[in-house]
């Protein structure tokens, strides 16, 4: 009777430690239900392998719950693991008939360390596939956009900053700012939220400075043209902090592309370029002629020709004056690198002469 007692006191302090992690992960009490079913399930499974069914049961309002192998009712058993004579069913249930499910209670005690640790597991990646699903439902609206947020903290030694948004704290690491960043307490600056984090790791916000797609939503917000649709971003490539290109292309023959994005001025292309902290941008015209959208990538370099061996190669020879080989290369092979990245093609850079100068 003692042990009884100490059985549903067990029980009651499950079901209330379970209510109290959903309440402190802000999680429904039927959805954490769900994931621990899950865990334990595949925690006896691997207790019993050559079971088929498992159930577990929780009533979360009497503070109960139970977990069983079903077994089905025959006459004689082939499968000891599945099956269960008559007789030996009538133990468990008496009202039971041939092809009925009986159910075997378990001990929990019995799963052993393994599978209450295959449990724990389990359940843990459970509630964090809960929370990252939560996290995305509150902050559904951003994912995918450039918001302005507010520097709360930085750690000197790593440089990683904590940002706040909507009233909450979120990660900036060092590794997502630009190299010419240096953020201080109250600074505002722009970031791309993508989503929530990976898998495997705990869940948060994932913002970041260096995406490509950051480039792409400041000039949708600069560039009344791109956010109607009439100028379209069709790629780009960047280096962050250093130099991006970015290859537009209008949908009305009214409207100048080019200087749509860069402005009267310059006014719009260098409020970005400000924002990311003097970053170089190239604009350029794209083309569905490879070799013309190849010619416009490498730009400011002038091209004398293109040459694509076979159609469907991505890879190209491209021929240039001897004194545009170094613009056209670009310091460190910049130009080259990013003109490739925005087309898609790899390209080879080769001097009008054929001799490199020294």
């Amino acid at each position: 009777m003692a042990a009884r007692k100490s059985d549903n006191n067990n029980q009651e302090n499950f079901i209330e430690a379970l209510n109290l992690l959903a309440k402190e992960k802000g999680i429904e009490p039927e959805v954490l239900i769900e994931k621990i079913q899950t865990a334990v399930t595949i925690a006896v499974k691997k207790e019993y392998p050559r079971s088929e069914n498992v159930k577990f049961d929780i009533d979360s309002e009497k503070g109960t719950f139970s977990v069983s192998l079903l077994k089905e009712v025959v006459s004689e058993v082939e499968d000891e693991a599945n099956q269960i004579d008559k007789a030996e069913a009538k133990k468990y249930a008496k009202r039971l008939k041939l092809g009925d499910m009986c159910p075997i209670p378990l001990d929990t005690k019995h799963f052993g360390r393994i599978a209450a640790q295959t449990a724990k597991q389990v359940m843990k990646q459970g509630i964090k596939d809960v929370e990252r699903s939560k996290l995305v439902e509150q902050w559904g609206e951003l994912q995918n956009e450039a918001v302005a947020v507010r520097v709360t903290r930085v750690e000197p030694a790593t440089g990683n900053a904590m940002v706040e948004i909507k009233g909450n704290e979120v990660p900036l690491f060092r590794t997502e700012q630009l190299p010419a960043d240096e953020l201080h307490e109250g600074d505002i600056v722009k970031v791309y939220v993508s989503g929530a984090s990976p898998a495997d790791r705990r869940p948060m916000l994932k913002i970041s400075r260096t995406s490509r797609d950051l480039i792409k939503r400041l000039f949708e917000t600069e560039v009344p043209e791109i956010y109607e649709g009439i100028v379209e971003i069709k790629s780009i490539s960047r280096e962050p902090g250093q130099r991006s290109k970015m290859a537009v292309i209008s949908n009305d023959e009214n409207v100048d592309a080019l200087g749509a994005c860069i402005g009267p001025q310059r006014s719009r292309i260098s409020k970005i370029c400000d924002e990311l902290k003097g970053e170089k941008i190239d604009i350029v015209i794209y083309s569905e002629d490879p070799a013309e959208f190849i010619k416009q990538a490498l730009k400011p370099a002038d091209v004398i020709s293109v040459e694509i061996p076979e159609e469907g190669v991505k890879a190209c020879t491209v021929l240039v004056p001897d004194n545009q080989l170094s613009l056209a290369i670009g310091n460190k092979g910049q130009n080259a690198k990013l003109a490739a990245r925005l087309t898609g093609y790899k390209i080879d850079i080769k001097p009008e002469s054929g001799f490199f100068e020294g």
